[in-house]
């Protein structure tokens, strides 16, 4: 069926669906932000109150507490977003070369059904935007202070501002002044913080300077029963992390007024061995948690716009990240493994009259399921190309029958920064395997097998367990199967080898 017949199609069934009010869509998406810094989610940071109004919007309505990402980096985790595909069949594998704009993407759809869609901040997809009535984007990676935005008339400089101020007040003046408001809308909130490097707001320089910071238990891991990948990373804040440009108390930062204390009691004090560890970690965590904290303003002040405006009742407002972080777990800071830090994500929302408040949901979600989300919440047809299920019953409290059971990964980007092996693996909420393959890795193959009820912070490969060899050889079928479902053979990919 060609592109022609499908938009007329489309367009046909928008203009057939229910007249009643459709809801208005916020969706408000951060880049690099842990679960573990937000509050909702307990854990050892809850108490350091990274997150209240995030947290106020999970207790309004629902925490995902099992959402994951299908390929832990920037731009091929927006590009899921915007189609409901795998990188695969997106094109969007990695974070390099540019992303075809052509495809079908759901706020296109969206478009055709009566809504209003809008896009400001990070999108890091090279190409003008298709299918927002209006767009204001970061070129890129973005700035955190002085930022460009691109928008459909050219590029404005903003002299002297913060990124995320700047979003935000570029968000509200959308909604207070240029709005249709015969129209509902789809509003795509993209802040560039918490990214590295983590340059925070003055306002909020001093915030947790005399607090410590609780390590993880495994800061020090030395990756012991682990493969190559472990091993040969480039990603620890021991090694990798710099003390210029991501800690700034070298070079034009330990100049800097904003940074000027820091590196003049660096260089008084000089910190070696583990007390360095220690030190950049307590540094590194600071300024992250000081960019989530402008992050989290936003929220707060985009909840209340919409309250002043009476749109709060019929808008459903979501919350999630392009992926998670590592928070110092393994010693390591970024993201890009399938280790439960880095593939899980953040994903709240609220909803009234059709979310419970305080509502959990533990089921298998995933970012491919975001578009179909969208759709299905505007009454729009999802496309059968479509990878991922919506996500409305689950927000209504309802697990449809055949939910699925297993999620499919794979990451890519390798020759590349951070030198993580290429891998793909498949987890069914307690058991997971990775398999590890191609270029840099030992032997060109290697398996990783997890049991994170017992192991949950996946310190134990336990692979090579006799024990574990039914439960290997089920988790090696799924992973087929998944594969198959998704169509993983139409790229290269090396095919699985199945255990003797």
């Amino acid at each position: 069926m060609n592109r022609q017949i499908i938009t007329f199609i489309l367009t046909f069934f928008c203009l057939i669906v229910s007249a009643q009010e459709k809801p208005n869509i916020v969706w408000i998406f951060s880049d690099d932000h842990s679960y573990q810094t937000i509050g909702a989610y307990g854990g050892q940071l809850a108490s350091l109150n990274p997150s209240p109004n995030i947290d106020k919007l999970a207790k309004e309505g629902i925490r995902f507490n099992r959402a994951y990402v299908a390929n832990s980096i920037c731009a091929p985790s927006r590009a899921t977003l915007l189609t409901g595909k795998h990188s695969h069949l997106n094109g969007k594998m990695d974070n390099n070369g540019g992303f075809d704009h052509e495809q079908q993407q759901f706020q296109k759809i969206l478009q055709k059904c009566g809504y209003q869609t809008v896009m400001v901040g990070k999108i890091h997809l090279n190409g003008k935007m298709q299918g927002f009535d209006y767009w204001e984007v970061l070129p890129g990676q973005g700035k955190y202070y002085d930022p460009d935005f691109i928008t459909e008339k050219g590029q404005t400089t903003y002299p002297g501002r913060y990124v995320t101020d700047v979003i935000t007040e570029r968000t509200i003046n959308w909604l207070e002044n240029e709005r249709d408001k015969d129209k509902p809308f789809m509003l795509m909130v993209h802040h560039k913080a918490p990214h590295r490097n983590w340059e925070p707001a003055d306002r909020h320089m001093s915030k947790y300077k005399d607090v410590e910071i609780p390590e993880p238990d495994n800061l020090f891991d030395d990756y012991a029963n682990r493969g190559s990948a472990a091993n040969s990373q480039d990603m620890s804040i021991k090694k990798t992390m710099i003390l210029g440009y991501d800690l700034k108390v070298e070079g034009k930062w330990g100049n800097h007024p904003r940074y000027n204390e820091r590196a003049e009691w660096f260089a008084k004090n000089k910190p070696e061995g583990k007390e360095l560890v220690k030190w950049k970690y307590q540094t590194y965590m600071k300024d992250f948690m000081r960019c989530t904290w402008a992050v989290d303003e936003s929220v707060g002040q985009i909840l209340q716009t919409l309250e002043n405006l009476g749109l709060d009742e019929n808008t459903i407002v979501m919350y999630s990240s392009d992926q998670g972080f590592f928070m110092g777990e393994h010693g390591w800071f970024d993201k890009r493994f399938m280790y439960e830090e880095s593939f899980r994500t953040p994903l709240i929302a609220r909803w009234p009259g059709k979310i419970k408040p305080g509502s959990v949901n533990t089921d298998l979600v995933q970012n491919i399921d975001f578009a179909e989300t969208f759709l299905d919440l505007a009454e729009a047809q999802i496309p059968e190309d479509m990878q991922g299920q919506s996500l409305v019953p689950l927000l209504k409290g309802k697990t449809p029958k055949d939910w699925r059971k297993s999620l499919y990964y794979h990451y890519y980007e390798y020759p590349g920064f951070h030198s993580v092996r290429r891998h793909e693996g498949v987890f069914d909420g307690r058991w997971k395997l990775i398999r590890f393959y191609g270029l840099g890795v030992l032997n060109g193959e290697e398996w990783e097998l997890y049991d994170l009820k017992n192991d949950p912070n996946e310190m134990n490969n336990i692979c090579s367990n006799p024990k574990y060899k039914k439960k290997l050889k089920t988790l090696k079928s799924e992973l087929s199967i998944l594969k198959n479902k998704y169509r993983v053979s139409e790229v290269t990919a090396v095919p699985i080898q199945e255990e003797e």
